[in-house]
């Protein structure tokens, strides 16, 4: 199903992702976008990747058939009233956003009769980089996006959605939006925080300069992803505050155990640790390579 226009609010990785992604499937046949900066708008519209760029979020919505909130979690919710109230009737509104629990309360709040025509919606894809230049087509191929539609959500409004990011390359699935917090909380938020606070941590140490220096592959792999933007992540710690708490508790034991196994020279509760570890790790792997090859054969041609 071909959306006619489409209103992207927030042109960064993600939503520079889907606007590109979405010409290439030819799924789209006009862009307007809303961006704060205007170095963005301006080089998204000399690149092509959009038609117009709107002075503000009304004017990008108005006459919009999709409108997609591509910004942090905090900021989208702020943004849906203004968003819903300049939305055409029949229009479908959704997010990107990785908490969906306040989104769902704030929706109810802001949205009004409007609110059948909200999707939320959360690719599970991004890379360490950030803006609109780190944007590419094939962000979301072979990625997941999942929605998580309320009880009030119309059927065609989350079928539109669902097929708008299978144009885009993404597998999606539904679940409820506390599952999916939890979820995010385990595999997304927390490696994030835990990969941040160690580098803060042996940044302020005295030895840090030799501590780098010294690095190698392991540490760039494992630290990825604190090179990803402090403001969103910020964001993102706060929006699902209550489920990063709840993992942080559980790894906090599960490091205390650790920590005690090596203190008390316990080398079969450690050995017994890494190698749970490590079986889980291949387990994952393999599981995460053979999708990848799976949908790489079974992908038809990218249009031009």
């Amino acid at each position: 199903m071909l959306i006619e226009r489409l209103a992207i609010i927030g042109l960064g990785l993600i939503g520079g992702s889907l606007a590109r992604a979405l010409r290439q499937a030819r799924h789209v046949g006009h862009i307007s976008a809303f961006d704060r900066d205007e170095a963005t708008l301006r080089q998204a519209l000399a690149t092509h990747v959009i038609d117009d760029a709107a002075p503000d979020i009304k004017a990008a919505v108005a006459g919009a058939d999709v409108v997609v909130l591509a910004t942090p979690p905090a900021v989208t919710e702020k943004l849906l009233g203004e968003a819903g109230a300049a939305l055409k009737p029949g229009a479908v509104l959704t997010d990107v956003g990785s908490v969906k629990g306040r989104l769902a309360v704030a929706a109810r709040a802001a949205l009004g009769p409007q609110l059948p025509r909200f999707v939320p919606g959360h690719p599970i894809a991004g890379t360490e980089r950030s803006g609109f230049t780190a944007s590419f087509a094939e962000l979301f191929a072979g990625r997941r996006v999942i929605l998580t539609p309320l009880p009030e959500t119309a059927i065609d409004a989350r079928q539109g959605i669902a097929a708008m990011w299978r144009a885009a390359g993404a597998e999606v699935v539904s679940m409820a939006a506390g599952e999916h917090d939890q979820i995010l909380a385990a595999s997304s938020h927390l490696p994030h925080l835990l990969a941040y606070a160690l580098v803060d941590c042996l940044a302020q140490r005295p030895e840090s300069e030799a501590i780098f220096n010294s690095a190698a592959g392991g540490f760039a792999d494992f630290t990825r992803i604190a090179s990803s933007s402090p403001e969103l992540w910020h964001d993102i710690c706060f929006s699902n505050r209550a489920a990063l708490l709840a993992r942080l508790a559980d790894f906090a034991r599960h490091l205390e155990q650790t920590r005690q196994a090596i203190e008390g020279a316990d080398g079969a509760a450690l050995l017994a640790m890494l190698k749970r570890a490590k079986h889980a790790r291949d387990e994952y792997a393999a599981k995460y390579a053979a999708k990848s090859i799976h949908k790489s054969a079974s992908a038809g041609p990218c249009m031009p």
